[in-house]
């Protein structure tokens, strides 16, 4: 039977970056990343829209986007890479009071940790962005550095190719459990490889491979469509990604702008359900954009598809470390959309915590499945 030190179910971005960061500070480990889709086409990082923002409303969030970022900044040193880091911000928008508050909120523990944010009034917002109908505004906070977009595929790819890795293709069918670990990894093809440790990073997909070890994760796939669209007069200047109070946002993509928002109505989805939701557009996107700038009246979709978040329905935050039973069993699940700005951090906290036996650059603790058997949520406010 085959053997590796550490396997890791899925290699997108959150497992390539745990497998980089265990080549970096254990190089003498063997890791084994399995992946059921080898080219990406359906994999949450490839169909993201790629962002990254320090505007959290917990502490522990907003340091793994700052920690992200700068990671981000040094591809090019590390691996002769540019990221093409857009940091056009992201600007979000209240038209009620409470919704002010939260901003406030939000912005205060945002400065605590040294988030480059502001606040501003409506006339404010106008004066930067005077395509923007604010007359129903109440608020707006904007990330004036350290937010924005970039290339989370070319991220990927810089771990995936930096990391001394075996890389199989295939698809975890079972796990051999004895004595209170995981003894071995049975693959579909019917091969067994025996391992030290398992880490779960299978994504949207993440809640049937925990309950192969009987592993109740309240992860799972929702639908995200995504749309770009052209615009008859498009507004002046470096735009920011922008969250209108509805939930409604877009950013611009080139010549055009990226688009999506939440659903009304979120089910769990098929994990090979990829069908996109074109009436979003119709229905939700266009009227608010519309009514947010004329620039946004006269516009044109080009093209639409959907992505998976893995949803953690318990709080939308991360579920990292190990199983307080099985103890090689190690999480790196439930990120709601957040994967790929944190993936920085989150390999770095999952490398150290396998190979030094703690988290040392940060404390991500208090993201553990503890909380979940505890049924005790770590609510995140700042959610698109």
């Amino acid at each position: 039977m085959k053997q590796s030190d550490v396997i890791i179910c899925g290699g997108a971005v959150i497992g390539s970056a745990i497998a980089w960061n265990l080549s970096q500070i254990a190089p003498g480990l063997s890791v084994t990343v399995i992946e059921r889709d080898p080219g990406f086409r359906h994999s949450s990082t490839a169909l993201s829209a790629s962002g990254i923002r320090q505007q959290f409303s917990d502490p522990l969030n907003v340091a793994i986007s700052r920690f992200g970022v700068e990671f981000i900044k040094g591809a090019k040193r590390r691996w002769g890479v540019d990221l093409n880091l857009r940091e056009q911000g992201y600007l979000y928008l209240a038209n009620t009071d409470s919704g002010a508050d939260i901003l406030r909120q939000n912005h205060a523990v945002q400065r605590r940790e040294g988030a480059d944010t502001a606040l501003l009034s409506p006339g404010e917002i106008k004066a930067r962005f005077d395509h923007l109908n604010v007359d129903d505004l109440t608020l707006g906070s904007l990330g004036l550095s350290g937010e924005g977009w970039f290339d989370a595929v070319g991220l990927m790819q810089g771990y995936q190719g930096d990391s001394g890795a075996r890389r199989i293709r295939g698809e975890v069918a079972g796990l051999r459990l004895q004595q209170g670990k995981v003894q071995a990894v049975q693959l579909a093809s019917g091969e067994e490889i025996a391992c030290g440790a398992f880490i779960n990073a299978a994504g949207p997909r993440a809640a049937d491979i925990a309950l192969m070890a009987g592993i109740e994760l309240p992860v799972e796939p929702r639908k995200r469509t995504n749309f770009t669209f052209d615009c008859a007069h498009p507004p002046a200047g470096d735009l920011p990604l922008m969250i209108d109070p509805g939930g409604v946002w877009l950013r611009p993509e080139g010549r055009h702008f990226l688009c999506a928002c939440a659903p009304v109505d979120d089910p769990r989805v098929a994990p090979d359900d990829f069908e996109p939701r074109y009436r979003e557009f119709e229905d939700i996107i266009w009227p608010a954009l519309a009514a947010r700038s004329p620039a946004f009246e006269a516009i044109k979709m080009q093209a639409m598809w959907a992505g998976h978040y893995a949803y953690n329905v318990l709080d939308q935050n991360a579920v990292t470390g190990a199983h307080p039973g099985i103890s090689n069993f190690y999480f790196a699940n439930g990120f709601s959309g957040h994967g790929v700005q944190q993936a920085p951090a989150i390999g770095r906290g999952m490398a150290e915590l396998l190979a030094l036996g703690g988290y040392k650059t940060l404390d991500l603790s208090k993201l553990g499945y503890e909380r979940i058997l505890r049924g005790e949520p770590l609510l995140e406010r700042c959610v698109i």
